[in-house]
């Protein structure tokens, strides 16, 4: 069964506040999608970053995967990555084959009208999530509301929020907000942060000890997750988990990142670090090592494939994607009570509303 030519298109979404994190704010949340079809079956697989993806999607990569075996997804994986030698991996190539290993796996399973949670094989039913947001834009009553919702109306038992405003010159904001959270939360639900890199290396180690005060279980990137001897340091000095990897376009970084010690779990987003190909394969390699891979961001396109990784700790309900997702795709997952289920549809389970969505359109 051979591939036909991917189409590809990008439609950028309004938030529905503003928001940022310890480094970036944001206002537009923008989706590669690519559709990929084999005889009368189409899969779809997505990315978020510029439209620049899209563009290096259609001229770069689009007419390497038009006549190839449907099912050889390998042979096409490895193929791709070659071609982007001279380019370079990281950024907006990585995130191009991403989105097209996402949609050949959804293919490959509507060929052979298999859910892809069952191409892949389970290992679990459910996969647990916990909430993400927490902006650092928001409000003490908007977060709560976020929160509140999760926790007590979702009855999703983990959490996390945003901590190193403006570069992490906002200490005394940040640990008012984590007392905040974990005063809207209760003392049962797990409170995580996220810092983006905010932090230095000494200024990461006060501020975790602080928040360990408050339940903090889960300390993300508390520097740079290219500052590995850094992570290294705030690990070895706090008692949260520290986590870092959502920036890994390949398997050579995530080696250096676990062998170098600088994580108690690791993240992979197959929406950048090369498909649910790359994402099994960083799952493989953290299992090796003796450690959890936490999926980030794009829920729906890691549902099928963390049901189906023995050494899963959860996914990220990321609200950003989240919101986009159910906008743009019928087929949106139920978070409630904490756990997901792989849609039990052929492939993945989404279809993009393109009428619906058209407004949002921009390539």
């Amino acid at each position: 069964m051979q591939l036909h030519r991917p189409g590809v298109s990008v439609y950028t979404v309004p938030t529905d506040a503003p928001e940022a994190d310890g480094t970036l704010a944001w206002e537009t949340t923008t989706v590669v999608i690519v559709e990929v079809s084999a005889g009368d079956a189409t899969g779809t697989g997505w990315t978020y970053g510029p439209v620049a993806v899209g563009d290096f999607l259609t001229e770069r990569l689009a007419p390497l995967v038009e006549g190839r075996s449907a099912l050889d997804i390998p042979a096409v994986h490895d193929a791709l990555c070659h071609s982007v030698r001279d380019t370079g991996r990281p950024g907006i190539a990585s995130c191009a084959i991403s989105a097209l290993d996402v949609a050949l796996w959804d293919l490959k399973a509507r060929l052979l009208e298999l859910p892809l949670v069952g191409l892949l094989g389970a290992c679990r039913e459910r996969v647990p999530v916990y909430g993400s947001g927490g902006f650092t834009t928001y409000h003490d009553t908007h977060m709560a509301a976020q929160l509140n919702g999760w926790v007590h109306g979702q009855h999703i038992p983990r959490v996390k929020i945003k901590v190193g405003a403006e570069w992490g010159r906002e200490v005394a904001r940040d640990l008012h907000r984590v007392r905040s959270a974990r005063h809207v939360i209760g003392d049962h639900a797990e409170l995580y942060v996220d810092a983006n890199g905010a932090y230095t290396r000494k200024q990461a180690v006060r501020v975790g000890h602080a928040f360990a005060e408050h339940g903090v279980g889960w300390f993300q990137e508390p520097v740079s997750s290219d500052d590995l001897d850094g992570l290294r340091l705030v690990r070895d000095a706090v008692v949260s988990d520290v986590t870092a990897g959502e920036y890994g376009y390949d398997l050579p970084y995530f080696a250096r990142l676990i062998t170098s010690g600088a994580v108690d779990c690791l993240q992979a987003d197959a929406t950048r670090c090369g498909g649910l190909t790359g994402f099994l394969r960083a799952a493989a390699l953290a299992e090796a090592h003796g450690l959890e891979i936490s999926a980030h961001g794009a829920p729906h396109a890691h549902a099928a494939v963390a049901a189906s990784v023995p050494n899963l700790r959860h996914i990220e309900w990321f609200h950003d994607h989240v919101r986009v997702e159910d906008m743009l795709f019928d087929g949106a997952l139920d978070p409630t009570g904490g756990t997901v289920a792989p849609g039990a549809g052929l492939g993945h389970g989404l279809t993009l509303r393109t009428e619906e969505v058209a407004q949002y359109r921009v390539g």
